[in-house]
C-alpha cells in the first residue's frame, strides 16, 4: 500500500520561510533527517522524493492550484484518497499547535480549497501547523510574511514531532491511532 504525503507550500526563494511554506519546511526536515533529496518532477509538477513505500510531494503550481498536482500524483501512483495526508499551515491554531483531521473544508486555505476540488472529496488526511494570526496585517500579507528567528526556532523545534507523525503514518500506522497518539500529546483539545 503507497502513501502520498503533501507538503504545501508556494515555490521560489521569496516564500521559502514565509509561514505560508511550513508544509515544504516539514518535508525539507523529513527528508534532511533521513539524508534524502527531492527531485524536480515535470509530470506532476512538483519536487517529488520516493521513500519506502511513500512518495513525499512538494507541489510547485503555487499555493492555489496544489489540487492539481496531489491529484496527479495520486493518480499515477494509484494511491487511495485515505492514504493521503496532507501538510499545511493554519491561522486559527497557536504557532506550532499540531492538529490532525482526515476529514473536513478548507478553512478558508487556498491549497485546501484545490485539493478538495480535484480530488472531489473532504475525507484526506490533514496535519494542520499553527502560525498564529496576525490583528495587524491583512492575511494575505501575513501568511506570506516570513517566519521572525524565535518563531523559526519554534517552529524548527515540532518539526521533531511532525517528522515522528510522517514516519509513523508512511509506515501504515492507521491514521485514527496516529491522531489519538499525536492530538493528545499536543494538547487535551478535541479535533
Amino acid at each position: 500500500m503507497k502513501r502520498l504525503v503533501v507538503g504545501l507550500g508556494n515555490p521560489g526563494k521569496k516564500y521559502a520561510q514565509s509561514k505560508h511554506n511550513v508544509g515544504f519546511l516539514a518535508l525539507d526536515k523529513f527528508a534532511e533527517i533521513n539524508r534524502l533529496k527531492f527531485k524536480a518532477s515535470v509530470r506532476f509538477n512538483s519536487e517529488i522524493l520516493e521513500f519506502e513505500d511513500a512518495v513525499l510531494l512538494k507541489p510547485k503550481t503555487y499555493m492555489n492550484n496544489s489540487g492539481y498536482a496531489v491529484f496527479k500524483a495520486a493518480d499515477y501512483y494509484k494511491i487511495d484518497i485515505n492514504d493521503i495526508l496532507v501538510i499545511y499551515d493554519d491561522v486559527a491554531l497557536p504557532l506550532a499547535k499540531l492538529r490532525l483531521r482526515f476529514k473536513g473544508g478548507s478553512g478558508g486555505h487556498n491549497g485546501i480549497k484545490s485539493i478538495l476540488a480535484h480530488l472531489s472529496s473532504e475525507n484526506f488526511n490533514r496535519l494542520r501547523i499553527g502560525i498564529d494570526k496576525s490583528e495587524n496585517k491583512e492575511m494575505k500579507d501575513y501568511v506570506l510574511s516570513d517566519f521572525s528567528k524565535s518563531e523559526m526556532k519554534i517552529i524548527d523545534d515540532t518539526m521533531i514531532l511532525v517528522n515522528n507523525i510522517i514516519d509513523d503514518f508512511i509506515k501504515g500506522l492507521r491514521f485514527e491511532e496516529i491522531m489519538n497518539k499525536y492530538n493528545s500529546s499536543n494538547d487535551k483539545e478535541a479535533v
